[in-house]
């Protein structure tokens, strides 16, 4: 028998999302695959370049009326969303939160720069803190400051991965570091495109560490107690995100290359176990942040 499409689509796709799903029940763990594999596949239709962007923006119009339709328990034709359909129906998941990730998602479109911190800030809660709401509702939680968790978390991880991923979006002639930024610290769009490291970048990447920090540490401070244990994958998540984030500061943000800074997936499984374990015994109850 052929494994779900979604579970095909998590397994190859070497995701540190997708890692922490190892310790989730299997009706969890399928639900999460199933969620993984629609943000995937929404975010691969918008970064087809080879494809026009009127093209993709019909595909995406596409994902969204199918969406609906998934919501309402009506029949859907795409496969990630027959799988991920019962997982709606049983946590209850609201279109609404579909669809403020698909308008994430279709401002890649269009938008190559972000004028200043905040508009950055619109777009990690539409393409990250959206994708942890969505989680949170499959994981289960009885205080409502979780959705203040998922929010905080989610841009801190999406924080992470732009600065991780600054000279491969380069590459495609995007930037997402705000250019406010850029003009506060003396950096050029031309530098950032041509790949030209500088103190100045340098002290840009540190700027934008720093915002990271500041949401890992309110994600840390806003997570209900009671919800700790429902949160682990979450909190597993966060902690290998982290020391991504750390190991940029430590190397002075080697990002500038079209291929980005990556742990490897032995160090991944290693952060995992160790904040797993530490959890458990209760040796170490802050896996980032620190």
């Amino acid at each position: 028998m052929n494994a779900p499409v979604s579970t095909e689509i998590t397994r190859k796709s070497g995701s540190n999302l997708a890692l922490a799903f190892v310790l989730l029940t299997p009706e969890k763990r399928a639900a999460m695959s199933a969620l993984y594999a629609y943000c995937r596949q929404v975010d691969d239709i918008a970064d087809e370049d080879s494809v026009s962007v009127s093209g993709r923006a019909m595909e995406l119009s596409r994902w969204r009326e199918e969406t609906q339709r998934a919501c309402r328990g009506d029949e859907v034709s795409l496969p990630v969303l027959r799988e991920l359909q019962p997982y709606i129906e049983k946590h209850r998941l609201p279109f609404q939160l579909f669809d403020e990730l698909l308008i994430g998602v279709e401002m890649d479109l269009v938008t190559t720069r972000h004028a200043d911190p905040a508009s950055l800030e619109t777009y990690c809660y539409h393409v990250a803190s959206v994708v942890g709401l969505l989680s949170i509702e499959i994981f289960g939680y009885r205080d409502p400051v979780c959705r203040d968790y998922a929010d905080a978390l989610g841009k801190a991880l999406q924080l992470t991965n732009i600065l991780r991923d600054v000279g491969n979006d380069a590459q495609r002639g995007r930037i997402y570091l705000p250019l406010s930024d850029l003009e506060a610290h003396g950096v050029t769009e031309a530098e950032i495109l041509q790949g030209q490291g500088s103190e100045r970048f340098q002290a840009l990447a540190r700027t934008i560490a720093g915002r990271a920090r500041g949401f890992y540490a309110k994600a840390r401070a806003t997570l209900p107690a009671q919800d700790r244990d429902s949160m682990m994958t979450a909190e597993l998540m966060g902690a290998v995100y982290w020391r991504l984030l750390v190991e940029l500061e430590k190397n002075q943000f080697p990002v500038l290359s079209p291929r980005p800074w990556r742990l490897s997936r032995a160090r991944k499984l290693g952060i995992i176990l160790r904040t797993w374990l530490g959890w458990k015994t209760g040796l170490r109850s802050n896996p980032y942040g620190n």
